[in-house]
């Protein structure tokens, strides 16, 4: 199955994506960058899951082809998630999401932690610690240089329209894959739909008050923690930091990726997620 329809959660119309069959484990795939993500990451990625689970995607609010509605705060994002659970009736999920869809996770399985059998997170932190390390990796780079004006505006809500959004999203772009490809990065940059308000209230607003480290002895459902070894956003270290804070948490490194190995080693990420999914007893259809 793969069935795409809008659906309104929480009073704002949200575009969903739905892969596999309707009886299987059921995954709920959070996309990272609010504002300029969409459900498009996570149907590559976890698409080829759909031959043994049900994989959920969507759009959140404000991002891709969902309403601008706001509130853009998590709590409205965590109710968004579980809107979704409920209107396709799941008792329980696998809640998986990277980058800023990991922090989403992570706040969704300490609300819900009865509703999550089992949480992936990929390259995403529990707090701002490492932040600092992104602009320095920005200032560094070998790969390509990043201008100044951009570097000052990483990790900030200060937008003013989605032109000036479009020319820092271009800009910090070859930064993220471990492999530099200017035709991909052109072609991301092509593809990625625009909502800077979206991304003003996410990085300048919400991530300020962002610390869950605080509170990840609470998870105690199975956890998988996978990142890039060169990932320039949210570094191993960010990603150790979980994995210690959750009981029994899993961390893999993946050793030729940037920010994104579930696209950069697709097939390594899809044999350690299913792994990790059979061992947590969260096993696929038949």
């Amino acid at each position: 199955m793969n069935d795409e329809f809008f659906a309104t959660i929480n009073g704002a119309s949200l575009k969903l994506q739905v892969l596999g069959p309707e009886d299987a484990p059921t995954m709920i795939v959070h996309h990272g960058a609010p504002g300029l993500g969409s459900r498009s990451e996570p149907v590559r990625s976890f698409g080829p899951f759909a031959d043994e689970y049900r994989v959920v995607t969507f759009d959140a609010r404000g991002s891709g082809e969902s309403a601008s509605d706001g509130p853009f705060t998590h709590e409205q994002w965590v109710a968004d998630i579980d809107g979704i659970r409920e209107l396709l009736g799941l008792e329980s999920i696998v809640m998986a999401g990277g980058s800023y869809g990991g922090f989403l996770s992570l706040e969704y399985t300490l609300a819900h932690p009865d509703r999550v059998s089992a949480l992936v997170l990929r390259d995403t932190a529990a707090n701002t610690d490492y932040d600092y390390t992104a602009v320095e990796r920005a200032r560094t780079s070998d790969r390509v240089t990043i201008d100044p004006w951009a570097i000052e505006r990483i990790g900030t809500g200060e937008f003013a329209d989605n032109a000036e959004f479009e020319r820092y999203w271009r800009a910090i772009l070859p930064l993220y894959d471990h492999n530099y490809d200017p035709a991909a990065v052109e072609r991301k940059a092509r593809a990625t739909s625009y909502h800077f308000a979206t991304h003003n209230f996410a990085f300048g607003v919400n991530m300020p008050e962002f610390d869950l480290s605080g509170r990840l002895p609470e998870i105690l459902c199975p956890t998988l923690v996978v990142v890039g070894r060169h990932d320039w956003r949210t570094p191993v270290l960010a990603s150790q930091a979980i994995a210690d804070g959750i009981p029994n948490a899993e961390l893999v490194v993946f050793e030729h990726s940037g920010h994104s190995p579930q696209l950069e080693e697709p097939e390594l990420f899809q044999s350690t997620v299913r792994g990790f999914l059979k061992r947590a007893g969260v096993g696929g259809a038949a």
